[in-house]
This record gives structure tokens, C-alpha cells and sequence, in this order.
């Protein structure tokens, strides 16, 4: 190419002249690089708004590099946006050195994965899932990261397919992504753990049962970290967790393709697990794991980060149901959740909403009007673990009748709430070791008193993180932490529909505190144990329905690690 002429228009787009008519009267020059161009002189000309660059090398001569970058947004730290840098040089060899050892010092940053199984639901959502991973594919391309792509045909193909997979190959991933909602996540979630964790299988549930009738008091587990099995199987006297072993055939629900024993040759492969990591790119109806992970519902945010390698624990729980209905067998099943499980209101909706899939994502708000006007409440009775700072958090009960109604309405002032973060102190703070024969579940160790609420109530929820969505800003509980080993258990005790409406009101509202009344009860717990005294009793589980005449949860600490900064506040 021959070294040319040509003018930048500033302003307007009038024909400029040549820079060498204005070289008298330049009274700026300077050597720069012009991306698509190469090296310029640009020359500002005083006489009006116009900018001339002069080729100085010939285009041919031009060798560049790209780089991929993140761009955080300084307005809302939690806005990530993908940048490109473009280099160049006349020299192809120190080209190919920059190259090189920008390259090297990435393939140094062990946190960066390399390997990713991908499940794509395409029907995620509105349908988006397909277009989502369209969008972010090459993200990955980009960053040099391998991956293997699974379209989902029908419920539960991500849960079988990682239920069977063998630990060899699970071993060869650094993660596995979601590309969906919080209904896959939680399938993928469950896929992996029900064959996975290895910890003892929870005892039956009269032994549980016993110890709360009697108020006892009693030690649960710690999930952080590998569990050692005591050598006497009598050691443990946690109802929850009785010494039968780690053997997944204990295990009732799991399927048959998870149940294929491996061979002797096969890795070792079990959660908590320190490399391997859980991905999700949000293409679903609430996405609330990925609001409370990343602070947004950005899929090109949530396949930064993922690229990046960004690490961040997140507590897991699991939720035994025991009895289907009152006359029913001991029949242990065993699911995991990382959001949220309910019953009475929130099972409802998702029993009723399941008649109209065809809407879409709004049969919720249809199928959660139609529950709330039909206003029904259940006679139950849960029992949970009180630890030291939820016994000093208790309400009192007197008090001056101005501030009981106050309680009433939900008009008291709200308490400092400590959102968690990233880089959260709270969730970064390492759990105080017990004996190797009980460990707290939580920062607390030693012994916890078992608790008792028995009456009617329109809804039990049990939240492990906040819960935030589009729908509930705030979430159901705006102080909840991503990993501090402990579950929020709301019970909404019967009252009034204009009263419940006000709590549901407040949920909605951006600082609400629907928490705040007289008829909600709010404990922070490790465990809980439910007993329904109706004839139905429906509960959702991270969107999943469970009939669940009888059933018990705890939280394990830290369990899984996700491909997540947190939120930046």
C-alpha cells in the first residue's frame, strides 16, 4: 500500500483538505497508532475543528494482537462488560512474544478453568436458553477454554447424565455449567451430589423425632471439609446423622444409573471438592442464585466470571423427606437445595402452577394470586435447632400494646441489615473446630437446644441465601448469607388475608421488612425438623414439588463452590 493522506472529521462532514496544505500552521503533531490503519502522525490544525492523519507505515508492515479484558462498570460495581484491546508493532517477532507470554502467565493462574461441561436448556425461561449460550459462546472461544455442550431433551437429562457419569471423566472438568434457571441448576446440583457426598445417611426419622419430644440437647455436623467416619458406628448420637456408612445404595431416591458401582481403577471424586466448580448463566424465570451470587442477571457478567475462574462457597441443604403421607412407611428421599424449600403458600403456588405451563413464566403470578385468595392454612408442628445468636435475637413478648401493634402491622423499625458481599467477612470466616466425634454445623460448637412451634400456619420456608429476585428485591430474608453454615426458617402463623397481604406486600418492596410482624416467626437454625397433622402436604424445593407428610433438613457449610465473585455493593 502506498503512504497516503486522509482527514478525521470533527463536528462535520465536510471535505477537509490535505495536511500538507495546512503544514505551516500545525501547531500539534504526534506519532500514533490507529486501529484498521496502523502508525499515523495526527495533526491538529488551529484554524478550525479538524484532526489530519499521514500514514507513516504502509498497512502490510502492521502486525497485531488482540487482548480479551473485563470492564467493570463505575457506576454499579456489579456491571461487568467484555473489552478488546488491539496492539501492534512493525516487528511480527516481539508480536508473537507479547503473545507468548501473555499467554504463559494465564495458563499459570491454576483458578482459570480449562475444561467445562455444558447443559443448555433451551427451553428455559421464555424459551432463551439456546440464544443465551449463542450470545456467550465465544467468551469461551476467546479465553481458550474447552467445551462440551449438552442440549437438554427433556426433564431430568442433566440429572441423569451426571448421576452416571464416571468419576474419571467428572475428573477431566474443572465445572460444570448451567445454562438455564434455578431449576436446572438444581437438577445438575442434585445429579451430582445424591452419588457424591459422602456423608453419613440421615437416621430414621422416630429417632429424631424422640430426641425433640424429649428436648434434648444435641450436636450436628460441620460439612466443611471431608467427614472421617468413627471407627464405632455408636459414636454419633446425632439424630440426623446416623453412622451407616457412605454407600450410595443407602440412598432411596437415587436411580438406578447412579447406582453403578465404579471400578477399582476409577478416581475418587466427592464433595467438598476443591477444584471442581458449579456454573450458571442465567436464562431462566427468577434466576435468584444468580442475583444473590453475582449481583445481577447478566449471562455475559455470569461467563466472565466463569472464564475468569472466580471462586465463591455456597451452603447447600439437604432436605430428607421421610413420610409421603401420616399412615406411610419410613421411606427416606433425599434431595439438595440451595435456595429455598416451602410449604403451605409456596407449595401451593407450585403444585397450582404446574396446571398452566403453557403460560409461561406468568402462571406464577397467576397461580400465586389464586392461592392467596383461596387464603388456606395447615396445622403443623416444626422443631428446630435454637443456636446462641438466635437465642439472643428472640423478641420479647411484653412490652407497651403500641409497640405489639406496631409488631402487628409490620410498622417497627427495621434492623441493621448486613448484606452479604464480595469478599463477605462473615462468610469468609473459618467455622471453630470441634472433636472429631461432633462439630457444629455453624461458627457455633458445642451443645444446641431443640425448639418447638406447633399451631397453624399459612406458610414454613426455609431459605439458604436471600432469595433475591426481580420480583422480591430485597429477598425473603435481606440478611441472609451465602456461606455462614446456617438456613432462615420463616413460619407465617395464621392471621387475617388484609395481614398476610402486608407481609407479601413487604417482600415485593425494595427495604421492606416482612419479617417484621407478629404472626411471622424468623429463626436462624442448622436444622429443622417438620411433621404435617393434614391429610396433604405439598412442599417446593428449589422449584421442584415434594409430597412431604414428615421431613427434616439441615445446611452444610460451604458444600459446593461456584464460578461467582458475589455481589459488589
Amino acid at each position: 500500500m502506498e503512504r497516503n493522506e486522509n482527514c478525521l472529521v470533527v463536528g462535520d462532514n465536510n471535505p477537509m483538505e490535505s495536511a500538507n496544505s495546512k503544514a505551516g500552521i500545525s501547531v500539534f503533531s504526534s506519532s500514533l497508532f490507529l486501529d484498521s490503519v496502523g502508525e499515523v502522525v495526527l495533526t491538529l490544525s488551529p484554524s478550525s475543528d479538524q484532526l489530519y492523519w499521514q500514514s507513516v507505515d504502509p498497512l502490510d508492515h502492521m502486525y497485531r494482537f488482540k487482548v480479551y479484558g473485563v470492564q467493570k462498570s463505575k457506576t454499579y460495581p456489579s456491571i461487568w462488560a467484555p473489552s478488546i484491546y488491539t496492539f501492534g508493532h512493525s516487528d511480527s517477532r516481539t508480536c508473537r512474544m507479547w503473545v507468548n507470554r501473555i499467554n504463559a502467565s494465564l495458563d499459570m493462574e491454576a483458578d482459570r478453568p480449562k475444561n467445562l461441561l455444558v447443559f443448555v436448556h433451551p427451553r428455559s425461561g421464555k424459551g432463551n436458553g439456546c440464544r443465551t449460550w449463542d450470545a456467550v459462546a465465544p467468551i469461551f472461544s476467546q479465553a481458550n477454554v474447552k467445551t462440551k455442550v449438552i442440549m437438554t431433551e427433556r426433564a431430568g437429562h442433566a440429572f441423569d447424565v451426571l448421576a452416571s457419569i464416571t468419576n474419571r471423566e467428572l475428573d477431566s472438568y474443572d465445572g460444570v455449567v448451567a445454562v438455564g434457571g434455578d431449576g436446572l441448576f438444581n437438577e445438575i446440583l442434585n445429579g451430582l451430589l445424591l452419588s457424591r457426598h459422602e456423608v453419613p445417611c440421615p437416621s430414621r426419622s422416630m429417632d429424631f423425632k424422640n430426641y425433640v419430644d424429649n428436648g434434648c440437647e444435641l450436636s450436628v455436623h460441620e460439612a466443611v471439609g471431608n467427614l472421617e467416619e468413627p471407627s464405632d458406628p455408636c459414636e454419633d448420637d446425632s439424630p440426623l446423622l446416623m453412622n451407616i456408612g457412605h454407600s450410595r445404595t443407602q440412598v432411596s431416591n437415587l436411580r438406578s444409573e447412579a447406582d453403578l458401582c465404579h471400578t477399582e481403577h476409577d478416581s475418587k471424586f466427592s464433595f467438598p471438592h476443591e477444584r471442581f466448580r458449579f456454573g450458571i448463566i442465567p436464562a431462566g424465570s427468577t434466576d435468584a442464585t444468580v442475583i444473590c451470587t453475582t449481583g445481577g442477571r447478566d449471562p455475559v457478567m455470569s461467563a466472565l466470571q466463569i472464564v475468569l475462574g472466580k471462586r465463591l462457597c455456597l451452603d447447600v441443604a439437604q432436605v430428607v423427606r421421610w413420610k409421603t403421607t401420616s399412615t406411610s412407611k419410613d421411606e427416606p428421599y433425599v434431595r439438595y437445595a440451595a435456595n429455598f424449600a416451602g410449604y403451605g403458600f409456596y407449595g401451593d403456588v407450585i403444585m397450582e402452577s404446574e396446571k398452566y405451563r403453557w403460560m409461561g413464566p406468568k402462571r406464577y403470578d397467576y397461580a400465586g394470586t389464586k392461592v392467596f385468595l383461596q387464603h388456606r392454612s395447615y396445622e403443623a408442628e416444626v422443631a428446630y435447632v435454637q443456636v446462641e445468636s438466635e437465642k439472643a435475637s428472640v423478641r420479647p413478648e411484653r412490652g407497651p400494646w403500641s409497640r405489639k401493634m406496631k409488631a402487628l402491622m409490620g410498622l417497627s423499625d427495621p434492623s441493621t441489615k448486613g448484606t452479604c458481599r464480595a469478599n463477605c467477612s462473615v462468610c469468609n470466616e473459618k467455622p471453630i473446630q470441634s472433636s472429631a466425634k461432633s462439630a457444629s454445623i455453624g461458627p457455633y460448637k458445642g451443645e444446641s437446644k431443640w425448639k418447638k412451634s406447633k399451631g397453624r400456619f399459612l406458610s414454613v420456608g426455609a431459605a439458604v441465601i436471600s432469595c433475591r429476585n426481580e420480583r422480591a428485591p430485597d429477598g425473603l430474608v435481606a440478611d441472609a448469607h451465602l456461606s455462614d453454615g446456617f438456613l432462615h426458617l420463616i413460619l407465617v402463623k395464621d392471621c387475617p388475608r388484609a395481614l398476610y397481604l402486608r407481609h407479601l406486600t413487604q417482600i415485593a418492596m425494595k427495604g421492606g421488612n416482612p419479617l417484621n410482624f407478629r404472626f411471622v416467626e424468623h429463626h436462624k437454625t442448622t436444622a429443622f425438623m417438620f411433621t404435617s397433622f393434614g391429610k396433604e402436604s405439598v412442599w417446593n424445593v428449589d422449584g421442584e414439588i415434594l409430597q412431604g407428610h414428615q421431613l427434616s433438613a439441615q445446611v452444610y457449610r460451604g458444600l459446593v463452590s461456584l464460578f461467582a465473585t458475589g455481589p459488589e455493593v
